[in-house]
C-alpha cells in the first residue's frame, strides 16, 4: 500500500498493476494513460466515485541499464518516505512543485520534471543506501576500505591498463586477497568489473557526445577502435556505431 507523499521507484521497470484498493481488480497503467491534447504529459484518469487521488508518474531513461552496477544492486522496488530522514520537507515541496508544473503545462515543464526525477532518484538510492545492515554485499553493500578504495582507483582513472597486481599494492593487499574480496562484494573480478564499466561509459558517451568511435575509445582505456568495437559488440550485442543509430 503506497500512502500520500510516498516515493515508489522501479529500478528494473519490472510489469506491475495500479489498483485503488486491495479488494478492487488492478488495471496495467496502459489501459488508462491518456495522450496530451494539443501537447504536453500524458495523463492517468481512472476510477468512480470515490476521494480523489493525485499521482506523478514518470521514468528515467539509462542508455546502458541492463548491465550498470547500481540498477543490479538495487532491489526490485524502493519506497520513499516523506516521513523519514531529515530532508522531508525539500522532498515534500518538491513533490507540489512537480504537481504544479503537471497541472499548469507550462513551456518547459517536461524539462523541470526531469530534473526533478533526477533527484528524487538520488535521494531514494541515498536512503537505501544508508539503512543496508553493515556486512551486506553488492555494490551498495560496500562497507571493506581495500575493496573500496579499488572501486575509487579504477572509476578515477578509467584508461590505465590496471592489473589485479596494481591495485593491491596501491590499496596494500596482496593479488589473491584483494580478489577474493572483491569478488565476495561486488560479485564479479576486478578487471571483469573494470571491462563492464568502460562499456557503460562508452555507451553515455555515444549516447550523449559526438565524440568520434576513436575519441571514444581512447577515453575508456582502447588503444585501437577495432579492439574497442569488439569488447563494445560483446557487451552489446550489436557494433558501436549501430547501437549510436539506434540510440539516437
Amino acid at each position: 500500500m503506497i500512502g500520500a507523499g510516498e516515493v515508489v521507484l522501479l529500478p528494473r521497470n519490472d510489469l506491475h498493476l495500479m489498483g485503488s484498493d486491495l479488494s478492487v481488480p488492478p488495471v496495467p497503467g496502459r489501459d488508462i494513460i491518456q495522450p496530451p491534447r494539443d501537447g504536453g504529459l500524458f495523463s492517468i484518469r481512472h476510477g468512480g466515485a470515490g476521494r480523489r487521488t493525485r499521482m506523478v508518474c514518470g521514468f528515467l531513461g539509462c542508455a546502458s541499464a541492463e548491465g550498470n552496477p547500481v540498477i543490479l544492486s538495487l532491489p526490485p522496488l524502493l519506497n520513499l518516505k516523506l516521513e523519514q530522514g531529515g530532508a522531508a520537507e525539500w522532498i515534500r515541496s518538491t513533490f507540489q512543485y512537480a504537481a504544479q508544473e503537471v497541472s499548469s503545462s507550462r513551456p518547459g515543464s517536461e524539462t523541470v520534471l526531469a530534473k526533478v526525477s533526477e533527484l528524487l532518484f538520488v535521494e531514494t538510492v541515498r536512503r537505501y543506501a544508508e539503512a543496508l545492515p553493515e556486512g551486506r554485499t553488492g555494490w551498495f553493500g560496500l562497507r571493506e576500505p581495500h575493496v573500496a578504495r579499488a572501486l575509487a582507483l579504477m572509476h578515477r582513472d578509467i584508461t590505465r591498463r590496471w592489473t589485479v597486481d596494481d591495485l593491491g599494492r596501491e590499496t596494500g593487499l596482496s593479488r589473491s586477497a584483494l580478489a577474493e574480496r572483491f569478488v565476495r562484494l561486488i560479485g564479479a573480478p576486478p578487471m571483469q568489473y573494470l571491462a563492464s564499466w568502460r562499456m557503460q561509459v562508452a555507451a553515455q558517451d555515444l549516447r550523449n557526445t559526438s565524440m568520434s568511435l576513436a575519441q571514444v575509445a581512447k577515453a575508456v582505456g582502447y588503444d585501437t577502435e577495432a579492439s574497442f568495437s569488439r569488447a563494445f559488440k560483446k557487451a552489446f550485442g550489436m557494433a558501436p556505431a549501430t547501437w549510436r543509430r539506434s540510440t539516437s
